[in-house]
């Protein structure tokens, strides 16, 4: 586990972020199998917004010489930045629906993921801690809210993705589940090679990630705790799913046109 750095908010105020390690060889990354923008690693406020990181993804993407089949991009925020890199790279684009298993007391922070496909990945020490009858309570409630979006963007889903290799596309990797979970979604439909793409991610995520993916791309990768993606935008707010299936509906027109 990397060392975490303590004392040093405290004695260098509330606005320092203390990063963890010092750079990718402390934290045993193979070769070959991260790609970042080093210029970008511990910066904050460095993309505009989604389109603009999206943008910035599928142009890192190019020049590192990526070749892809397919974009999936995780509802909702992630489709922003899926739609222009799949505009740019001249891809198809579809949704990896999936939704955070969330603590009981909030709808926020999330130990775990489960897919539309029902790929379920989860912390086993705080499934464990909060016990079985309680963590089957918070499975259920993702499962309902996965069954309810499966169902909104039930036109922009996958189909089989035999051979093909696909990207799945987020706005941001903060504990990496969610990504996880639309992972191995993407294998259970056949993709050869899988790419999890982000503009943003933590060392945690990166961490967890990596012995499930083929290539790990991540422009801002940041060591410091605790991590949050909005950081990395200079504009933030939550997509709503209208907002997500405009981007989809605009994309397939494009498409048709």
């Amino acid at each position: 586990m990397p060392q975490r750095v303590r004392g040093s908010r405290e004695a260098l105020g509330e606005g320092f972020k203390a990063p963890r390690v010092a750079s990718r060889e402390a934290f045993g990354v193979p070769a070959g199998k991260l790609l970042e923008r080093r210029d970008l690693r511990n910066r904050y406020g460095v993309f505009a917004d989604r389109e603009g990181a999206g943008e910035l993804l599928a142009e890192f993407v190019e020049r590192e010489g990526v070749a892809l089949d397919s974009i999936l991009a995780i509802p909702n925020g992630g489709v922003a930045v899926g739609y222009r890199a799949a505009l740019r790279l001249g891809v198809p684009l579809a949704v990896a629906v999936v939704r955070k298993i969330t603590y009981p007391w909030t709808t926020e922070a999330g130990f775990g993921a489960v897919s539309w496909l029902g790929d379920v990945v989860v912390d086993e020490r705080v499934a464990r801690a909060l016990g079985e009858g309680e963590f089957r309570r918070c499975l259920e409630r993702a499962e309902r809210s996965v069954r309810e979006r499966a169902r909104i963007f039930a036109d922009y889903l996958p189909g089989d993705l035999n051979g093909k290799r696909v990207a799945v596309v987020d706005d941001g990797l903060a504990t990496g589940y969610t990504m996880l979970a639309a992972v191995k979604a993407a294998r259970k439909l056949g993709a050869r090679e899988v790419v999890a793409a982000a503009p943003t991610a933590s060392l945690d995520a990166v961490q967890l990630l990596l012995e499930h993916v083929d290539l790990l791309v991540v422009l801002n990768l940041r060591e410091d705790y605790p991590y949050a993606v909005a950081d990395a935008y200079a504009r933030w707010w939550d997509l709503t799913e209208s907002e997500a299936l405009a981007y989809l509906r605009l994309l397939r027109e494009k498409e048709t046109a």
